[in-house]
């Protein structure tokens, strides 16, 4: 079947979905093109069907696939930012990491290569997973490319700084630990958000905070708010290069079913995708969406809500792709508001103190 697909500035995006039907063809992420289809790549698209990890329910070895099954409803302009990404950048589908489902070190290392080996000539990674085990390498090869530790903001139920699970150090509830021990981390930078649920211990709080980490939790979005959440966040990041990763269980379960750990009382997706485009004109410089497991869904309803998430991270690597200041401008939504004062843009800069 030939593939008409959309064409600007140079960079090819996705099939033109007014001439091919959305639910016709192979599924790439977003319908766009693989990575051998284009010369070179601004951000590549890559999955890890991994979940050896995992401490409850498997299956987010499927999840990736999935998440490219929902997101053939995304469209290529996203009025929130008023940006259209994929004629911004070159964005591709490198289809999937093939890594061993019986070896965590062997599959971890495979991962750290494999991200290294894409990100080589310069493009910048979204991995879609798999179990969150899978954060620790892609950190190790984002830390690499960007010549030491860096920001994070780890989107969970969870805190994922456990020690280990029957002894292995090497699991789902373990990434983040690891890589504060291995400094690749700065840890004056890296925050949770939506985190909640019930802990083994206090002593869980107490090491995640000796390792540096600042907690908003979901219920602090609730009562806070989307803006105040930002404005903490971007005042402990500033301008350092960050890393993004989203566990879609930070989504209540009505939001995220399949999802192998669901807690409830989580943020919604609204919520979510909110706090993400606050972060326009932070350094992003790589992402994650992890923990998707389709046999818990129902509805596409979690792999909606991933491949939405996944757009707004590559409108925020599009967006800073633009030259000039980007905080401010007015997005496509705001020029359209009828009788009512506009929200505040995608941009957000923080209320000024009386």
């Amino acid at each position: 079947m030939e593939e008409l697909r959309i064409e600007a500035n140079g960079n090819l995006g996705p099939i033109d979905s007014s001439r091919i039907p959305r639910y016709a063809g192979a599924a790439t992420y977003a319908r766009l093109p693989r990575l051998d289809q284009v010369a070179k790549a601004d951000v590549t698209v890559v999955g890890v069907p991994f979940d050896s990890g995992v401490s409850y329910r498997p299956g987010a070895r499927f999840g990736a696939n999935h998440v490219r099954e929902a997101s053939r409803l995304l469209r290529p302009y996203n009025p929130a930012w008023d940006v259209s990404p994929f004629e911004n950048i070159q964005v591709a589908d490198a289809g999937d990491m093939a890594v061993n489902p019986f070896n965590i070190n062997e599959a971890i290392e495979t991962i750290q290569q494999n991200a290294l080996d894409l990100t080589a000539a310069g493009s910048k990674l979204l991995t879609l997973g798999g179990d969150h085990t899978i954060a620790l390498p892609l950190l190790r090869a984002a830390a690499e490319r960007a010549g030491g530790p860096i920001a994070m903001l780890h989107f969970d139920a969870h805190l994922d700084t456990w020690d280990t699970y029957f002894g292995a150090a090497y699991t789902h509830g373990t990434p983040f630990r690891r890589a504060v021990e291995e400094g690749i981390l700065d840890t004056e930078a890296i925050s949770h958000i939506g985190t909640r649920g019930p802990l083994y211990g206090k002593k869980d709080l107490d090491d995640d905070h000796r390792f540096g980490f600042g907690i908003v939790t979901s219920a602090d979005v609730y009562y806070q708010g989307v803006l105040e959440t930002v404005a903490k966040v971007r005042d402990r990041i500033g301008n350092r290069p960050l890393y993004i990763s989203v566990d879609i269980d930070v989504l209540d379960p009505a939001h995220a079913p399949g999802t192998g750990t669901p807690e409830a009382g989580g943020i919604t997706s609204r919520e979510l995708l909110e706090i993400i485009r606050g972060f326009r004109g932070m350094n992003l410089v790589g992402a994650d969406v992890v923990e998707v497991s389709p046999a818990y869904d129902h509805a596409e309803i979690t792999g909606v809500a991933a491949s939405h998430v996944a757009y707004e991270l590559v409108t925020l690597m599009a967006d800073n792709a633009v030259p000039g200041s980007r905080f401010g401008k007015e997005t496509g939504y705001q020029a359209q508001a009828i009788g009512q004062e506009a929200r505040r843009p995608a941009g957000f800069a923080a209320a000024t103190k009386e």
